[in-house]
């Protein structure tokens, strides 16, 4: 299985209060969200299928703070490039800018994984991913 890092891209359509696991409530306005990950263990890039997964059935119980999230926002899209490098802390930083705190970084010393945008990001993700020398393939997400 390929192994890589990931750009989910979530849309909000009003404002919410959203209970995220352990952190609590945190206030979400409208807009667009941008979760980075990576998905270097044994399942590989098969994560991304997990999240897309879990958005379309919910068939389990939240368990990441992004599925809390998933739970309320529409997946929109992913965005996926190979590697077997350790870069979702830099691509979280090459996104950067208008973050939710400590959302989705408990094991990094990063200040958040998750970004806020007003307007559709996908430009702007795909981006990044050619700043880091990765090719990125865009995938949108049908409920």
């Amino acid at each position: 299985m390929q192994k890589g890092i990931y750009a989910l891209i979530l849309r909000l359509d009003e404002p919410k209060d959203i209970r995220i696991g352990a952190l609590g409530c945190i206030f979400f306005q409208p807009g667009y969200y941008i979760y980075a990950g990576s998905a270097l263990g044994s399942g590989g890039l098969s994560r991304v299928s997990r999240h897309i997964r879990f958005y379309r059935e919910r068939y389990r119980k939240a368990k990441w703070h992004i599925d809390y999230l998933m739970e309320e926002a529409v997946l929109e899209k992913t965005i996926c490039a190979g590697t077997a490098e350790r870069l979702e802390c830099v691509l979280a930083s090459g996104i950067g800018k208008d973050c939710v705190l400590r959302f989705g970084c408990s094991d990094c010393d990063c200040a958040s994984h998750l970004f806020y945008r007003e307007e559709e990001p996908t430009a702007e993700i795909l981006a990044v991913f050619e700043k880091l020398g990765l090719h990125a393939v865009e995938h949108v997400v049908v409920k």
